[in-house]
């Protein structure tokens, strides 16, 4: 399967992605809360390589045995994403929303700083200056505490979001990289059965598979919306990555903090300081801006 897309169809897939990942956040708190954050994974994932095997099965032999250097970046891809995965949950499980989101912007970096010296992607000095005006936009919406000060760094889950922000900056750089010497549906199929695998060991270990299968069935209304929404997002991201460069896509897609903010204002009537407002709008004047410059 091979896929030719202009870069200015790549930043449209980084919006399709960043909507799709603000909807499916909102989502996956919900369903998280519901059913927990392993069995959340089991389904997003098992969901996800049912959707996207009719289109992958035919050349997954081809993929698969086309030489070791392929297969070891679909394996550090899955085998990071899913490590950055856990390690998200467990910062959200520990901390504060308001703590853990802005040190996820950690993403960007790592996987602008990869793709520079792995791939050799070049970026302009005007493309480096917006996308760290961006970050810095985000991080002010993402910040949701009144003042910043020292003891932020002390609070729990902090250690937790560093690593998971780190790890999951390099499952973008090698989700982007999967995508680009596959395909974007080969390396989220490959990502999903390695996740779905995993988790599914997991909860069969840890005698929680009956349960996990039970609040399958009661919550399967947020459940397939939740999945529809990450694996539209995921499927958009390597789509971005394959013909943008993954650190002006990485940017572009992680602005979901932004719907996650406007969803909640207009679901849950949330409040917001008056430096999340300055950062929304200027998330959103710096994020058109780079797209433009960029097709």
């Amino acid at each position: 399967m091979s896929f030719h897309l202009s870069a200015s169809v790549g930043i449209g897939m980084a919006f399709i992605a960043m909507l799709c990942w603000g909807f499916g956040d909102f989502l996956i708190q919900k369903s998280t809360r519901k059913v927990g954050d392993w069995e959340a994974l089991f389904f997003i994932t098992i969901f996800g390589a049912l959707i996207t095997l009719p289109f992958v099965w035919r050349e997954l032999p081809t993929v698969l045995f086309s030489g070791s250097n392929v297969i070891w970046i679909l394996f550090l891809a899955s085998l990071i994403l899913f490590i950055g995965g856990i390690l998200d949950f467990e910062a959200l499980r520990r901390g504060k929303l308001s703590i853990v989101e802005p040190i996820w912007s950690l993403e960007v970096p790592v996987a602008a700083v990869l793709a520079f010296f792995l791939v050799g992607e070049r970026i302009t000095i005007i493309q480096i200056i917006l996308i760290v005006a961006l970050v810095a936009c985000l991080i002010l919406v993402a910040f949701r505490e009144k003042k910043i000060h020292a003891r932020i760094f002390m609070e729990k889950g902090v250690i937790f979001a560093i690593l998971g922000g780190t790890c999951m900056g390099a499952a973008n750089f090698f989700m982007g990289w999967g995508g680009r010497v596959t395909d974007p549906l080969i390396i989220n199929f490959i990502s999903d059965v390695f996740i779905f695998v995993v988790s599914g060991i997991y909860l069969i270990g840890t005698n929680r598979i009956g349960h996990t299968i039970r609040d399958i069935k009661q919550n399967y209304g947020v459940l397939i919306p939740m999945s529809i929404a990450d694996k539209a997002a995921w499927v958009a991201y390597v789509f971005a990555m394959v013909t943008a460069p993954i650190a002006v896509a990485t940017a572009l897609s992680e602005s979901y903090i932004i719907i996650a903010v406007l969803l909640g204002l207009a679901i849950n009537k949330e409040k917001i300081h008056i430096h999340q407002k300055v950062g929304l709008v200027g998330a959103i004047i710096v994020a058109i801006t780079l797209a433009v410059i960029t097709t």
